[in-house]
């Protein structure tokens, strides 16, 4: 038996720039670093609306790992398998919960219902649960009834960063998040016309998942006379990713909901000065001082709170300074792999159980 041995089942393509699967990239790495031997699983990219083969493959090769094996299955497939698949399995399960899939944006009470009753039946299959923030930790034990010692939280890691360099002018204001209904680009670009009468031009770095939704942004830049000033990036490659964080003015995300949010740690780390709503994990991840937040799907507050950054240098200079501070002292990924590194010896020698 090797007790360094686990598993790691993900749905889809591990490379996805999405907080998720940075997550989930960066762990898997962290933990192979750490000497633990991890097979990645790759599950189907339907999840979590998987399709009958998907599962049926799910099925197949979760119940091929042997039971002194623990897998961590991200929480995309975790909430959205069926309970057989779970049952039929020898190995102990660590989930790993980003958000609960129940809180997405745009799910008709039917479907949030169904979400939500698949994943309070599935969590209960999980020796452990590994969360990104005490938001969710807190939120699985208020909605979830999850036992508070059941959860424990490995806050997402950070690279370290050299510093600032080649600021644009007009100053740049980006945001980086997936073009889907939770993240609130609309809120965004409805406010920045309304802050029109500033200097400033933005990127909006991030993959349109929902392909109907992107349209709606892509015609609504249109509308609001940016596309001059407006660009919707999509997926935006590392480097270049980086680029842009490197050259930006500020960070602007309305967000209607975040489990933690990569970007607001890649933005400190940067020394941003963040933009932001509060809902969700966002009040404990952005550290105070660093950022300004307003309530969410509210464009006149946003704009308010983007034109008190523009106009303000010295407000700017006080964000920029308590951000740097706070990117200093974010762990790194390798501590983050030691958190759920532990609980995975813990569940192998069943110290955690369901």
């Amino acid at each position: 038996m090797n007790p360094r041995r686990a598993a790691f089942a993900v749905p889809g393509d591990l490379t996805t720039l999405t907080g998720g699967y940075i997550f989930d990239r960066k762990l898997l790495a962290s933990l192979r670093a750490l000497d633990r031997d991890v097979t990645h699983i790759a599950l189907g990219a339907s999840f979590p609306d998987p399709t009958r083969a998907d599962m049926q493959d799910a099925a197949r090769r979760l119940a091929a790992v042997p039971e002194d094996c623990p897998v961590i299955i991200d929480g995309l497939a975790m909430g959205a398998m069926d309970h057989e698949v779970l049952t039929g399995m020898s190995a102990p399960i660590v989930a790993l919960v980003h958000h609960p899939l129940a809180l997405e944006s745009g799910l008709s009470a039917e479907r949030r219902d169904h979400l939500h009753r698949t994943e309070l039946r599935n969590l209960g299959q999980a020796a452990h649960i590994v969360v990104p923030s005490p938001h969710i930790g807190s939120l699985l034990v208020s909605d979830y009834g999850v036992a508070q010692d059941r959860i424990t939280i490995a806050r997402p890691g950070s690279d370290p960063r050299s510093g600032q360099s080649g600021k644009s002018d007009p100053p740049l204001i980006l945001s980086v998040g997936i073009q889907m209904p939770r993240k609130g680009h609309d809120v965004l670009l409805r406010a920045l016309a309304r802050v029109s009468d500033r200097s400033w031009q933005a990127v909006v770095a991030g993959a349109p998942l929902d392909t109907a939704h992107a349209g709606m942004l892509a015609r609504l830049v249109g509308d609001l006379g940016l596309a001059d000033r407006v660009t919707l990036a999509g997926q935006v490659p590392g480097v270049e990713l980086t680029r842009l964080y490197e050259r930006a003015h500020l960070f602007a995300l309305a967000t209607r909901y975040e489990g933690h949010g990569i970007v607001f740690d890649e933005a400190m780390a940067h020394g941003l000065p963040i933009v932001t709503c509060a809902v969700g994990a966002v009040p404990d991840t952005v550290a105070p001082g660093a950022g300004v937040l307003v309530p969410p799907d509210d464009p006149d507050a946003f704009a308010e709170a983007l034109a008190s950054v523009l106009d303000d240098p010295k407000r700017h200079g006080d964000m920029a300074a308590a951000s740097i501070a706070a990117g200093e002292t974010l762990p790194d990924w390798a501590t983050t792999a030691q958190v759920v590194d532990d609980v995975l010896s813990r569940v192998a020698t069943g110290a955690l159980t369901p």
